[in-house]
Protein backbone atom coordinates (compact mmCIF):
# COMPACT_ATOMS: atom_id res chain seq x y z
CA UNK A 1 0.00 0.00 0.00
CA UNK A 2 1.17 3.64 -0.79
CA UNK A 3 0.56 6.03 2.09
CA UNK A 4 -2.83 7.18 0.93
CA UNK A 5 -4.07 3.64 0.30
CA UNK A 6 -3.02 3.14 4.02
CA UNK A 7 -5.06 5.74 5.62
CA UNK A 8 -8.44 5.66 3.68
CA UNK A 9 -7.94 1.37 4.40
CA UNK A 10 -8.13 2.62 8.42
CA UNK A 11 -11.05 4.71 8.20
CA UNK A 12 -13.08 2.21 6.19
CA UNK A 13 -12.39 -0.31 9.19
CA UNK A 14 -9.78 -2.71 7.10
CA UNK A 15 -6.42 -3.37 8.72
CA UNK A 16 -3.79 -2.05 6.27
CA UNK A 17 -0.38 -3.45 5.77
CA UNK A 18 0.93 -1.54 8.91
CA UNK A 19 -0.30 1.49 11.19
CA UNK A 20 -0.43 4.08 8.99
CA UNK A 21 1.23 7.68 11.28
CA UNK A 22 0.48 10.94 11.54
CA UNK A 23 2.78 13.68 12.76
CA UNK A 24 1.98 17.49 11.98
CA UNK A 25 -1.23 16.87 9.27
CA UNK A 26 -3.36 18.53 11.30
CA UNK A 27 -2.73 21.62 13.94
CA UNK A 28 -3.31 19.00 17.01
CA UNK A 29 -0.76 16.62 15.68
CA UNK A 30 2.01 18.44 15.50
CA UNK A 31 5.26 19.40 17.42
CA UNK A 32 6.55 23.25 19.20
CA UNK A 33 9.17 24.89 17.03
CA UNK A 34 11.26 24.43 20.71
CA UNK A 35 11.14 20.62 20.50
CA UNK A 36 11.18 20.40 16.63
CA UNK A 37 14.73 22.10 16.67
CA UNK A 38 16.21 19.77 19.17
CA UNK A 39 14.49 17.08 17.07
CA UNK A 40 16.34 17.52 13.96
CA UNK A 41 19.80 18.24 15.25
CA UNK A 42 19.09 14.94 17.28
CA UNK A 43 18.20 13.03 14.01
CA UNK A 44 21.64 14.14 12.10
CA UNK A 45 19.54 16.41 10.04
CA UNK A 46 20.97 19.23 8.21
CA UNK A 47 19.85 22.58 9.27
CA UNK A 48 16.92 24.30 7.86
CA UNK A 49 15.32 27.22 9.17
CA UNK A 50 12.69 26.14 11.47
CA UNK A 51 8.97 27.52 10.08
CA UNK A 52 6.39 28.13 12.68
CA UNK A 53 3.08 26.71 10.86
CA UNK A 54 0.68 27.90 13.89
CA UNK A 55 1.64 30.55 15.70
CA UNK A 56 -0.68 30.52 18.45
CA UNK A 57 0.56 27.52 19.67
CA UNK A 58 4.26 27.67 18.13
CA UNK A 59 4.24 24.90 16.05
CA UNK A 60 6.61 23.62 13.34
CA UNK A 61 5.90 22.89 9.75
CA UNK A 62 7.76 19.09 9.98
CA UNK A 63 10.00 19.25 6.73
CA UNK A 64 9.74 15.93 4.19
CA UNK A 65 13.11 14.46 5.59
CA UNK A 66 11.16 14.10 9.16
CA UNK A 67 8.05 12.69 7.46
CA UNK A 68 10.11 10.34 5.51
CA UNK A 69 12.42 9.27 8.50
CA UNK A 70 9.25 8.51 10.71
CA UNK A 71 7.34 6.75 7.81
CA UNK A 72 4.28 9.56 7.90
CA UNK A 73 0.95 8.86 6.29
CA UNK A 74 -0.81 11.82 5.94
CA UNK A 75 -0.23 15.52 5.40
CA UNK A 76 -2.03 18.80 5.57
CA UNK A 77 -3.43 20.75 2.91
CA UNK A 78 -1.65 24.01 3.89
CA UNK A 79 2.10 22.58 2.98
CA UNK A 80 0.81 23.13 -0.78
CA UNK A 81 1.52 27.09 0.14
CA UNK A 82 3.64 29.62 1.63
CA UNK A 83 6.38 27.68 -0.19
CA UNK A 84 8.63 31.03 -1.32
CA UNK A 85 11.25 32.51 0.99
CA UNK A 86 8.81 36.16 0.64
CA UNK A 87 6.11 35.05 2.82
CA UNK A 88 8.38 33.89 6.21
CA UNK A 89 10.05 36.21 8.03
CA UNK A 90 12.75 36.04 10.70
CA UNK A 91 11.91 35.61 14.48
CA UNK A 92 13.39 34.49 17.85
CA UNK A 93 11.67 31.59 19.92
CA UNK A 94 10.97 32.07 23.71
CA UNK A 95 13.82 30.07 24.31
CA UNK A 96 15.76 32.29 22.50
CA UNK A 97 16.46 29.98 19.10
CA UNK A 98 15.72 31.54 15.61
CA UNK A 99 12.92 30.61 13.46
CA UNK A 100 10.47 31.87 10.84
CA UNK A 101 7.04 33.42 11.34
CA UNK A 102 4.29 33.82 8.57
CA UNK A 103 4.31 37.29 7.68
CA UNK A 104 1.25 37.99 7.72
CA UNK A 105 1.35 37.32 11.64
CA UNK A 106 4.46 38.10 12.55
CA UNK A 107 3.90 38.91 16.36
CA UNK A 108 4.97 42.97 17.66
CA UNK A 109 6.91 43.54 20.90
CA UNK A 110 5.11 45.48 23.65
CA UNK A 111 5.77 45.82 27.73
CA UNK A 112 7.97 42.79 28.48
CA UNK A 113 5.15 40.84 26.06
CA UNK A 114 5.21 39.56 22.14
CA UNK A 115 1.47 40.55 21.34
CA UNK A 116 -1.01 40.37 18.23
CA UNK A 117 -3.10 42.54 16.47
CA UNK A 118 -5.74 41.89 14.46
CA UNK A 119 -6.34 43.92 11.23
CA UNK A 120 -7.93 46.44 13.11
CA UNK A 121 -5.02 46.80 14.68
CA UNK A 122 -6.84 46.29 18.37
CA UNK A 123 -4.63 43.57 20.31
CA UNK A 124 -6.24 39.83 20.20
CA UNK A 125 -3.40 37.91 21.61
CA UNK A 126 -0.27 37.75 24.02
CA UNK A 127 2.61 36.04 25.20
CA UNK A 128 4.30 37.31 28.17
CA UNK A 129 7.34 36.59 29.24
CA UNK A 130 9.03 33.66 30.14
CA UNK A 131 5.18 31.90 27.91
CA UNK A 132 5.78 29.36 25.23
CA UNK A 133 2.41 30.20 23.13
CA UNK A 134 0.01 32.89 22.59
CA UNK A 135 -3.36 33.70 25.00
CA UNK A 136 -6.39 34.92 23.71
CA UNK A 137 -6.56 38.60 25.66
CA UNK A 138 -10.08 40.21 23.64
CA UNK A 139 -13.71 38.57 23.51
CA UNK A 140 -15.70 40.53 21.00
CA UNK A 141 -19.17 39.79 22.87
CA UNK A 142 -18.07 39.78 26.60
CA UNK A 143 -20.27 43.17 26.31
CA UNK A 144 -22.45 43.01 24.29
CA UNK A 145 -23.34 41.04 21.06
CA UNK A 146 -24.42 42.13 17.66
CA UNK A 147 -25.06 39.21 14.97
CA UNK A 148 -25.27 41.70 12.48
CA UNK A 149 -21.65 42.31 12.45
CA UNK A 150 -20.61 38.55 13.12
CA UNK A 151 -18.00 38.70 10.69
CA UNK A 152 -16.37 41.70 11.91
CA UNK A 153 -16.84 40.26 15.14
CA UNK A 154 -15.20 36.88 13.93
CA UNK A 155 -12.12 39.11 12.66
CA UNK A 156 -10.95 40.13 16.07
CA UNK A 157 -10.81 37.08 17.70
CA UNK A 158 -7.45 35.16 17.76
CA UNK A 159 -8.57 31.66 16.88
CA UNK A 160 -9.78 33.05 13.72
CA UNK A 161 -7.87 35.51 12.72
CA UNK A 162 -4.55 34.16 13.04
CA UNK A 163 -4.13 32.06 10.26
CA UNK A 164 -1.97 29.64 8.89
CA UNK A 165 -0.71 28.56 5.60
CA UNK A 166 -2.32 29.22 3.03
CA UNK A 167 -3.81 32.14 5.33
CA UNK A 168 -4.77 35.30 3.42
CA UNK A 169 -2.47 33.95 0.15
CA UNK A 170 -5.33 32.79 -1.24
CA UNK A 171 -8.35 35.81 -0.05
CA UNK A 172 -9.63 38.06 -2.42
CA UNK A 173 -9.94 38.21 -6.35
CA UNK A 174 -8.82 34.64 -7.64
CA UNK A 175 -8.49 33.31 -4.37
CA UNK A 176 -10.45 30.04 -4.79
CA UNK A 177 -8.43 29.05 -8.28
CA UNK A 178 -5.03 29.48 -6.09
CA UNK A 179 -6.61 27.61 -3.13
CA UNK A 180 -7.37 24.98 -5.94
CA UNK A 181 -4.16 25.00 -7.93
CA UNK A 182 -2.51 24.65 -4.76
CA UNK A 183 -4.44 21.95 -3.69
CA UNK A 184 -3.97 20.31 -6.81
CA UNK A 185 0.01 20.45 -6.83
CA UNK A 186 0.13 19.33 -3.56
CA UNK A 187 -1.88 16.20 -4.49
CA UNK A 188 0.09 15.54 -7.48
CA UNK A 189 3.71 15.83 -5.45
CA UNK A 190 2.69 13.02 -2.59
CA UNK A 191 0.96 9.88 -2.30
CA UNK A 192 0.18 10.41 1.55
CA UNK A 193 -2.98 11.21 2.49
CA UNK A 194 -4.61 15.07 2.52
CA UNK A 195 -6.50 16.46 5.08
CA UNK A 196 -7.99 19.79 5.01
CA UNK A 197 -8.63 21.82 7.61
CA UNK A 198 -12.43 23.10 7.50
CA UNK A 199 -12.74 24.01 10.92
CA UNK A 200 -16.48 24.55 11.54
CA UNK A 201 -16.59 25.13 15.32
CA UNK A 202 -19.79 26.26 16.96
CA UNK A 203 -19.45 25.32 21.23
CA UNK A 204 -15.46 26.90 20.55
CA UNK A 205 -16.49 29.62 18.53
CA UNK A 206 -19.46 30.67 21.18
CA UNK A 207 -16.54 30.77 23.45
CA UNK A 208 -14.42 33.08 21.56
CA UNK A 209 -16.58 34.89 21.19
CA UNK A 210 -18.56 35.40 24.44
CA UNK A 211 -15.59 33.34 26.60
CA UNK A 212 -16.40 30.36 28.06
CA UNK A 213 -18.24 31.51 31.42
CA UNK A 214 -20.52 33.61 29.29
CA UNK A 215 -21.56 31.25 26.70
CA UNK A 216 -21.96 28.38 28.89
CA UNK A 217 -24.64 31.30 30.82
CA UNK A 218 -25.96 31.86 27.23
CA UNK A 219 -26.84 28.23 26.67
CA UNK A 220 -28.52 27.85 29.85
CA UNK A 221 -29.84 30.77 30.69
CA UNK A 222 -30.90 32.69 27.52
CA UNK A 223 -31.26 29.31 24.82
CA UNK A 224 -33.24 30.98 22.73
CA UNK A 225 -30.71 33.64 22.08
CA UNK A 226 -27.84 30.63 22.12
CA UNK A 227 -29.82 28.80 19.04
CA UNK A 228 -30.04 32.37 16.77
CA UNK A 229 -26.44 32.76 17.37
CA UNK A 230 -25.26 29.09 16.54
CA UNK A 231 -28.19 29.26 13.72
CA UNK A 232 -26.38 32.18 12.36
CA UNK A 233 -22.78 30.21 12.63
CA UNK A 234 -24.20 27.76 10.65
CA UNK A 235 -25.18 29.72 7.89
CA UNK A 236 -21.56 31.32 7.64
CA UNK A 237 -19.95 27.68 7.87
CA UNK A 238 -22.17 26.37 4.70
CA UNK A 239 -21.47 29.15 3.22
CA UNK A 240 -17.42 29.01 3.65
CA UNK A 241 -18.09 25.14 3.18
CA UNK A 242 -19.04 25.21 0.07
CA UNK A 243 -16.28 27.71 -1.02
CA UNK A 244 -13.64 25.68 0.30
CA UNK A 245 -14.82 22.12 -1.20
CA UNK A 246 -15.44 23.55 -4.44
CA UNK A 247 -11.67 24.44 -4.61
CA UNK A 248 -9.70 21.97 -2.68
CA UNK A 249 -12.73 18.63 -2.87
CA UNK A 250 -10.82 16.88 -5.57
CA UNK A 251 -7.93 16.93 -3.73
CA UNK A 252 -8.48 16.22 0.16
CA UNK A 253 -9.20 12.65 1.55
CA UNK A 254 -10.08 13.80 5.17
CA UNK A 255 -12.06 17.27 6.42
CA UNK A 256 -11.11 18.37 9.45
CA UNK A 257 -13.92 19.92 11.87
CA UNK A 258 -13.38 21.45 15.22
CA UNK A 259 -15.13 21.34 18.75
CA UNK A 260 -13.28 20.69 21.92
CA UNK A 261 -16.63 19.24 23.67
CA UNK A 262 -14.60 17.49 26.40
CA UNK A 263 -12.66 17.93 29.97
CA UNK A 264 -10.42 15.70 32.08
CA UNK A 265 -13.26 14.53 33.93
CA UNK A 266 -15.72 14.57 31.03
CA UNK A 267 -18.15 16.55 28.32
CA UNK A 268 -18.25 20.23 29.12
CA UNK A 269 -21.64 20.15 28.13
CA UNK A 270 -25.00 17.16 29.12
CA UNK A 271 -25.63 14.54 26.30
CA UNK A 272 -29.24 16.89 26.62
CA UNK A 273 -27.20 19.85 25.63
CA UNK A 274 -25.34 18.31 23.08
CA UNK A 275 -28.27 17.10 21.64
CA UNK A 276 -30.14 20.09 21.56
CA UNK A 277 -27.47 22.76 20.71
CA UNK A 278 -24.68 20.81 18.41
CA UNK A 279 -25.78 17.64 17.47
CA UNK A 280 -28.22 19.00 14.45
CA UNK A 281 -26.09 21.55 13.26
CA UNK A 282 -23.16 19.08 13.30
CA UNK A 283 -25.00 16.74 11.46
CA UNK A 284 -25.89 19.18 8.89
CA UNK A 285 -22.47 20.41 8.28
CA UNK A 286 -20.95 16.55 7.85
CA UNK A 287 -23.73 15.78 5.27
CA UNK A 288 -22.96 18.78 3.25
CA UNK A 289 -19.45 17.86 3.36
CA UNK A 290 -19.88 14.43 2.17
CA UNK A 291 -22.17 16.19 -0.35
CA UNK A 292 -19.95 17.72 -1.97
CA UNK A 293 -16.83 16.21 -1.97
CA UNK A 294 -15.49 12.31 -1.44
CA UNK A 295 -14.49 13.46 1.48
CA UNK A 296 -14.47 11.59 5.26
CA UNK A 297 -15.23 13.99 8.28
CA UNK A 298 -12.54 14.32 11.38
CA UNK A 299 -13.58 16.20 14.15
CA UNK A 300 -10.81 17.54 16.61
CA UNK A 301 -12.52 16.36 19.82
CA UNK A 302 -10.13 17.19 23.39
CA UNK A 303 -11.08 15.66 26.42
CA UNK A 304 -13.70 12.58 27.84
CA UNK A 305 -16.17 12.77 25.42
CA UNK A 306 -16.82 9.07 25.88
CA UNK A 307 -20.43 10.00 26.72
CA UNK A 308 -21.36 12.00 23.23
CA UNK A 309 -19.45 9.66 21.08
CA UNK A 310 -22.88 7.65 20.44
CA UNK A 311 -24.24 10.98 19.12
CA UNK A 312 -21.32 12.09 16.86
CA UNK A 313 -21.06 8.81 15.34
CA UNK A 314 -25.13 8.86 14.40
CA UNK A 315 -24.41 12.82 13.13
CA UNK A 316 -22.17 11.29 10.36
CA UNK A 317 -18.69 11.66 12.32
CA UNK A 318 -16.09 9.27 10.90
CA UNK A 319 -13.08 9.68 13.18
CA UNK A 320 -12.10 11.77 15.76
CA UNK A 321 -9.13 12.90 17.43
CA UNK A 322 -6.59 13.18 19.41
CA UNK A 323 -8.34 10.34 21.20
CA UNK A 324 -7.14 11.91 25.30
CA UNK A 325 -6.90 8.76 26.43
CA UNK A 326 -5.69 10.14 30.31
CA UNK A 327 -9.67 11.10 30.35
CA UNK A 328 -12.77 9.80 32.46
CA UNK A 329 -14.13 7.11 30.04
CA UNK A 330 -11.47 7.32 27.51
CA UNK A 331 -9.30 4.37 28.24
CA UNK A 332 -8.55 2.83 24.83
CA UNK A 333 -9.74 -0.75 25.48
CA UNK A 334 -13.10 0.20 26.42
CA UNK A 335 -13.64 2.46 23.47
CA UNK A 336 -12.76 -0.09 20.74
CA UNK A 337 -14.54 -2.66 21.76
CA UNK A 338 -17.86 -0.42 22.48
CA UNK A 339 -17.06 1.96 18.94
CA UNK A 340 -14.38 0.42 17.07
CA UNK A 341 -16.32 -0.80 14.26
CA UNK A 342 -18.43 2.82 13.76
CA UNK A 343 -15.52 5.42 14.52
CA UNK A 344 -11.49 5.44 13.58
CA UNK A 345 -9.78 6.99 16.49
CA UNK A 346 -7.17 8.97 15.19
CA UNK A 347 -4.77 9.40 17.93
CA UNK A 348 -4.95 7.70 21.20
CA UNK A 349 -1.20 6.08 20.46
CA UNK A 350 1.32 7.89 23.17
CA UNK A 351 -0.10 10.02 26.43
CA UNK A 352 1.46 13.15 25.91
CA UNK A 353 -0.05 14.11 29.32
CA UNK A 354 2.63 12.37 31.54
CA UNK A 355 4.31 10.04 29.59
CA UNK A 356 5.82 11.09 26.32
CA UNK A 357 6.75 14.46 28.58
CA UNK A 358 8.23 12.78 31.89
CA UNK A 359 8.95 8.74 31.04
CA UNK A 360 11.79 6.95 30.30
CA UNK A 361 12.33 5.80 26.22
CA UNK A 362 11.80 2.69 27.60
CA UNK A 363 8.90 3.10 28.86
CA UNK A 364 7.87 5.10 26.07
CA UNK A 365 8.19 1.66 23.59
CA UNK A 366 6.10 -0.30 26.31
CA UNK A 367 3.32 1.56 26.13
CA UNK A 368 2.90 2.71 22.11
CA UNK A 369 3.12 -0.95 21.84
CA UNK A 370 0.74 -1.27 24.07
CA UNK A 371 -1.52 0.86 22.55
CA UNK A 372 -1.09 0.06 18.87
CA UNK A 373 -2.50 -3.81 19.91
CA UNK A 374 -5.51 -2.26 21.31
CA UNK A 375 -6.06 0.18 18.58
CA UNK A 376 -5.02 -1.29 15.46
CA UNK A 377 -6.50 -4.83 15.08
CA UNK A 378 -9.38 -4.66 12.46
CA UNK A 379 -8.39 -0.96 11.11
CA UNK A 380 -10.13 2.18 12.56
CA UNK A 381 -6.77 3.26 14.12
CA UNK A 382 -4.57 6.24 12.29
CA UNK A 383 -1.33 6.75 15.11
CA UNK A 384 -0.79 9.97 16.57
CA UNK A 385 0.09 11.24 19.99
CA UNK A 386 -2.49 12.81 22.08
CA UNK A 387 -2.16 16.35 20.89
CA UNK A 388 0.77 18.32 19.86
CA UNK A 389 4.74 17.91 21.55
CA UNK A 390 5.14 20.23 23.76
CA UNK A 391 8.37 21.97 23.85
CA UNK A 392 9.81 20.31 27.09
CA UNK A 393 9.79 16.46 25.58
CA UNK A 394 13.23 15.20 25.09
CA UNK A 395 14.19 14.45 21.09
CA UNK A 396 14.91 10.95 22.37
CA UNK A 397 10.97 10.37 23.51
CA UNK A 398 10.05 11.47 20.37
CA UNK A 399 11.99 9.35 18.38
CA UNK A 400 11.39 6.22 20.73
CA UNK A 401 7.43 7.39 19.90
CA UNK A 402 7.50 7.12 16.06
CA UNK A 403 10.52 3.81 16.32
CA UNK A 404 8.04 1.90 18.52
CA UNK A 405 5.11 2.11 16.25
CA UNK A 406 6.82 -0.17 13.35
CA UNK A 407 8.79 -2.43 15.39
Amino acid sequence: MNSRKRVLAALNHREPDRVPIDFGAHRSSGIAAIAYRKLREALGLEQRPVRVYDPVQQLAIVDDDVLDRFHVDAIELGRGFALDDEHWADWTLPDGSPCQMPTWALPERRDNQWIIRSQSGRVIAKMPDGAIYFEQCYWPYLEEDDFDRLDEALAENMWCAVQSPPGPLVTGPGGSQLLADGARRLRESTDRAIVGLFGGNLLEVGQFLYRNDKFFMLLAGDPQRAHEFLDRMVEIHLSNLENYLAAVGPYIDIILFGDDLGMQRGPQISPAMYKEFFKPRHARLWRRAKELADVKVMLHCCGGVRPLLDDLIDAGLDAINPVQISCNGMEAGALKADFGDRLTFWGGGCDTHKVLSFGTPDEIRRHVKDQVSILAPGGGFIFQQVHNILANVPPENIIAMFDAVQS
